[in-house]
C-alpha cells in the first residue's frame, strides 16, 4: 500500500496518519508507518534540540531548497519503495505550498516552482508505484484556527492570515495531482477514530491484490489463533 497524505497544518494529518498505521497493522498486519518530516524544520524522524531546530530556520532559502529537492529525490528511491508499503505525509505537496510562501523559494517561473516539481515528482511516482493514493485532509478555516490556539506547534509555520489561502492552495494541489487514485477526508467535526473509518471504507476500491492477499492471510491467521484457544 502507497499512501501519500496532505492538508494544511493543524488539519490532523500526523493524527490521521498514525491512526491510518494502527489500521494497516491490524488488518494487513506488519509494521506500518509514515515519512512525516517535511515541514521546515521538522525535516527528520528523531527530535532535534532547540539549537539544532534554529540553525534549519536559519538557512538561507538556497540551501533550503536544495535540500529538501535532495529530501524529496530520496524519498523516491527504489530502496523505498521495495518495501511492500511506502506512506508519506505532506511531501511535495508541502513544499508546493509552504515553500513560496514562506522559505522563500519555489514560486511559479523560479527554478524548480515546487508546483511544477510536484507534478514531475508524481510523473515518477506513476512509473515506479502506480497503485499510490492521494489523500486530502480537509478541515474549516474556524477549526484550524481554534486548533492553532489550542496546542500550537513550538515550530509552526502557518499563520492566521493565511489559513484559507493555504487550505485552498492544498485543494488546488490535489485537483492538480497526476495521481488518480484520490481519496477526500474531512476533519472539521469528525473524530480521529471515526475518519480512520472513514478512510478504511474509501481506501477499500484502491487495495491491490498483494494488500487483500494479506488480509486473508491475517484473517485466516487470526481465525486459527481462536480456535486453538477455544
Amino acid at each position: 500500500m502507497n499512501l501519500i497524505l496532505i492538508g494544511a497544518e493543524y488539519s490532523g494529518t500526523t493524527t490521521l496518519a498514525n491512526k491510518i498505521a494502527e489500521w494497516a497493522t491490524k488488518t494487513l498486519g506488519g509494521q506500518h508507518g509514515f515519512h512525516d518530516h517535511w515541514k521546515i524544520p521538522y525535516l527528520g524522524h528523531s527530535e532535534f534540540t532547540d539549537e539544532e531546530y534554529q540553525s534549519i530556520v536559519n538557512l538561507t532559502p538556497n540551501v533550503k531548497e536544495q535540500y529538501q529537492r535532495y529530501h524529496m529525490e530520496y524519498h523516491l528511491s527504489h530502496s523505498f519503495y521495495e518495501d511492500t508499503d511506502h506512506n508519506m505525509v505532506g511531501f511535495c505537496y508541502d513544499e508546493a505550498v509552504y515553500a513560496p510562501l514562506y522559505y522563500g523559494y519555489g514560486g511559479e517561473g523560479e527554478y524548480a516552482g515546487r508546483s511544477w516539481y510536484a507534478r514531475h515528482m508524481e510523473q515518477t511516482i506513476k512509473s515506479i508505484a502506480p497503485d499510490t493514493v492521494l489523500i486530502l485532509l480537509k478541515c474549516s478555516p474556524d477549526e484550524i484556527r481554534k486548533r492553532m490556539k489550542k496546542n500550537p506547534n513550538k515550530y509552526g509555520i502557518l499563520k492566521d492570515k493565511d489559513v484559507e489561502h493555504v487550505l485552498e492552495r492544498f485543494e488546488e494541489e490535489y485537483n492538480l495531482a497526476l495521481i488518480r487514485q484520490k481519496i477526500t477526508l474531512d476533519s472539521t467535526n469528525t473524530s480521529p477514530n471515526k475518519l480512520v473509518k472513514e478512510f478504511e471504507e474509501q481506501i477499500e476500491p484502491f487495495l491491490t491484490d498483494v494488500d487483500r492477499q494479506r488480509i486473508i492471510f491475517r484473517s485466516l491467521r487470526s481465525l486459527n489463533k481462536q480456535k486453538k484457544n477455544s
